[in-house]
């Protein structure tokens, strides 16, 4: 069972949009631009560092990027069982699953990086990351600091976020490494997230994702705020306007996905950052797919999930219930005729010719929908077909 996670704020890097600019996922940042007017295009392509750590970009084009993925990873035929966000990352599972169209969303997370903005300069704050101490000691040491501090991010095992102001942060930091932290590492942030510094941003916010309106959905987002899954759109008003002050249980929502049945975690947008707290806290495989080399190895990662077939086709695997038909080489595609989506094919039933080449499924069942488009130039092992089998 597979999950898409798609990262949040601090995942931006400069020129990560370069990769993607002879893409056909690119066009997603002419109309992302369309709608918001920020300059998009460039803030990806050439904007430095220090200009991308600015919330209002720094969301923006983690955003933009991480749909820009989505769509790449779509055109191959994938489709996740259910979709998380780190965050803002949060707003990308929405738009995935259908609950927010792409429109709307690029306007909500404007809005949302704006809103958090201008209450980061109300309300100065700043983000530490504390390393290899657990999730109630850290606790303990935002209590003990009796300031303005709080866990703003449960992470992982081992990697929780305090925030706060300054001097609550230093203190807290400091009670954290008496109580037996191996580290704590400022993060370069303009505010502190989901504290109570944030609530001005939380009142901005409500009304711009009521007008929104969040729809219902067949694919489940758990939700940062209480690490559960929810597919009713009228769910998401609150969760989303309760995510800017409340912390990120993201450790608490692997650990459901994995409750779930998930064993296969695939993040998608910059940075590969969710990667690493996935490994830390599942047991399932893990890729980060950040540019057009990356969709190359997650064909690989998905058919290494599949287990290999006899050289010729003596059965088929009852135990697989989705299954990838790929290409046995490289050219045009010619789709076979007669064969429409949900018609039930058998092993070794041919589904068009690649060149001279047959493509013959290996698998028994229904034919959900042909990957490849007739007349399509495709590479050696690029998905044709997607099956579900008995």
């Amino acid at each position: 069972m597979l999950a898409f996670t798609f990262p949040g704020q601090g995942s931006q890097r400069p020129g990560m949009g370069r990769p993607w600019a002879d893409h056909e996922s690119w066009e997603l940042v002419a109309e992302a631009d369309e709608v918001c007017q920020r300059g998009v295009a460039r803030l990806l392509l050439d904007a430095d560092a220090e200009e991308l750590r600015d919330t209002r970009n720094a969301q923006l084009t983690t955003f933009v990027s991480s749909l820009m993925v989505l769509d790449a990873v779509e055109r191959l035929g994938l489709e996740p069982s259910f979709c998380a966000g780190h965050s803002l990352g949060e707003y990308t599972a929405l738009t995935a699953t259908g609950a927010l169209g792409f429109d709307e969303c690029v306007r909500l997370v404007t809005e949302r990086a704006d809103a958090m903005h201008d209450a980061g300069q109300a309300q100065p704050g700043t983000m530490s990351a504390v390393l290899g101490l657990d999730d109630e000691q850290v606790d303990v040491a935002c209590r003990r600091a009796d300031a303005d501090v709080w866990v703003a991010n449960y992470n992982a095992p081992g990697q929780v976020v305090i925030a706060g102001s300054p001097h609550g942060v230093t203190v807290a930091s400091d009670h954290a490494r008496d109580l037996g932290a191996k580290r704590v590492m400022p993060l370069q942030v303009s505010g502190a997230f989901h504290t109570p510094f944030m609530i001005p941003a939380r009142e901005r916010l409500r009304s711009a994702i009521a007008e929104a309106g969040p729809r219902d959905t067949e694919v489940p987002v758990v939700s940062n705020v209480d690490a559960l899954p929810h597919h009713e759109g009228k769910e998401w008003a609150s969760l989303l306007s309760a995510q800017l002050s409340s912390p990120v249980r993201w450790k608490q929502c692997l650990q459901e996905l994995e409750d779930l049945g998930v064993t296969d975690y695939a993040e998608l947008g910059p940075g590969g950052v969710l990667t690493g707290m996935a490994k830390r806290t599942t047991t399932g495989r893990t890729i980060s797919v950040a540019t057009p080399e990356d969709l190359d190895r997650l064909i690989e990662w998905v058919r290494a999930d599949v287990p290999r077939r006899p050289t010729r086709l003596e059965g088929e695997h009852l135990f697989a219930s989705e299954r990838l038909v790929v290409s046995p080489n490289a050219g045009v595609f010619a789709r076979a005729e007669g064969l429409a989506d949900g018609a039930m094919i058998d092993v070794g039933t041919v589904l068009g010719h690649v060149g001279e080449h047959e493509v013959r499924s290996p698998f028994a069942g229904a034919l959900q929908s042909f990957i490849a488009v007739d007349t399509e130039r495709v590479t050696a092992r690029q998905p044709i077909a997607w099956l579900r089998t008995p």
